[in-house]
């Protein structure tokens, strides 16, 4: 395909797609489906080779968010059955945070529901984030808090905290529909202040809302825009007790269509393959690795990921390597703006954490206009395979005596 001739050759120059261009990959068919995959997986390979980096979730406070985003289980008014707790104390989240080193992560990803951080809740993951560091002095460390004010990035920043994440999830035209407790620019905000700071930046997606194409598109020019380091794609996990609870949008190759794009359109740039993996693609996911070069590691927020186990054996038997400590992730280029303090390429990014249970945390209802029909005689449901079965609430780990997955 000259399409995909085309891409190949501007991702290995890291040239930006043009929007038509990313709307093609996405209305490619199954029949192309794999010679999408192994153009992707070219750019992919030239940034990043074989490796994948893992990175592991600890959940600091679970539940209870004031915040309205339709999609997360967490939400203010959700009636999903998840585990709530308030703030770890810092011992018990370095003691969860090990379990993913000892896994083989290489980031541990701090997240906490909320609107944003108080002061005081600053001074507590400062305190997680130096017991952490104490224990693991090579691992990479991720908050994810949700809104910043003013000088709280550079608090975590001389904590020790390498990175922030907080994903813009869907395109600004649709986002009024997901989330009215705040806004599209709140989290661009929040984005740049902990670029400005100094950290690495991290911010990604959630895709099977009841998106057009034309909005992954929007969102994704938007991150790149952005220039976080990391993007992790997300995909719903539709939670009973959430607006969201109805949306099966999603084919396996759907998603590997929505994965391609994005690397298309961040070439260099570290694509975390985040939550709803296995709900969506399901034993499609090794096909994912060619185009993603991340992943996390057992457990997501509030929801039950592949065991740990599984995700090494997934990763070995499709012929990539974990990434090691005394590797560097991004390529020459970008680590270099990154150890230079600047956060990026006057952007900066990170790895994905999330705000919820998709690697983020909120619900809402999707706009109407943003919504794709589902093909003629099929249900929304249908059109994406509903396999509620496979949505499991997390029992284990931070905030239960049970061992964590890692």
């Amino acid at each position: 395909m000259d399409l995909l001739n085309t891409l190949v050759d501007k991702g290995l120059r890291r040239e930006l797609p043009t929007r038509e261009e990313a709307l093609a990959v996405l209305a490619t068919t199954d029949d192309d489906l794999l010679d999408v995959v192994a153009a992707a997986g070219k750019v992919r390979r030239r940034w990043f080779g074989r490796r994948v980096k893992l990175n592991y979730l600890v959940n600091l406070k679970s539940g209870l968010c004031p915040e309205d985003c339709s999609y997360c289980s967490q939400r203010l008014g959700s009636k999903a059955e998840i585990l709530k707790y308030t703030w770890l104390k810092p011992d018990d989240a370095s003691k969860a945070a090990a379990a993913g080193v000892a896994g083989g992560a290489k980031r541990v990803c701090l997240v906490a529901s909320g609107r944003g951080p108080t002061d005081r809740d600053i001074d507590r993951v400062s305190k997680t984030i130096e017991a952490i560091k104490e224990q693991n002095e090579d691992v990479e460390v991720c908050a994810c808090l949700g809104l910043l004010t003013d000088g709280q990035a550079e608090r975590l920043r001389a904590a020790g905290a390498d990175a922030y994440n907080h994903n813009l999830n869907t395109s600004e035209a649709t986002y009024g529909g997901i989330t009215t407790t705040h806004t599209f620019a709140d989290r661009v905000d929040t984005v740049q202040q902990a670029q400005a700071a100094g950290m690495s930046a991290c911010s990604g997606l959630i895709a099977g809302m009841g998106e057009s194409d034309a909005d992954l598109v929007d969102v994704v020019f938007a991150l790149r825009e952005l220039d976080p380091d990391s993007v992790p794609v997300n995909f719903l996990i539709p939670f009973e007790g959430t607006p969201l609870a109805k949306e099966w949008n999603l084919t396996p190759q759907r998603a590997l269509r929505i994965l391609a794009m994005v690397r298309f359109v961040c070439p260099d740039v570290e694509v975390r393959l985040a939550g709803g993996r296995e709900v969506h693609l399901r034993s499609m996911q090794p096909l994912a690795l060619h185009l993603a070069n991340s992943i996390f590691l057992g457990d997501y927020l509030t929801s039950e990921g592949q065991e740990g186990k599984a995700d090494l054996d997934m990763i070995a038997d499709a012929g990539f390597e974990v990434e090691g400590t005394d590797t560097t992730t991004l390529p020459e280029h970008r680590a270099d703006a990154v150890a230079s303090g600047c956060g990026g390429h006057g952007g900066g990014g990170c790895g994905p954490c999330g705000d919820g249970d998709t690697g983020a945390a909120a619900e809402a209802t999707t706009a109407p206009e943003a919504e794709s029909p589902a093909p003629a005689g099929e249900t929304r449901a249908d059109a994406g395979g509903a396999r509620p079965d496979l949505v499991a609430v997390r029992r284990r780990g931070a905030g239960t005596d049970l061992a964590p997955n890692a």
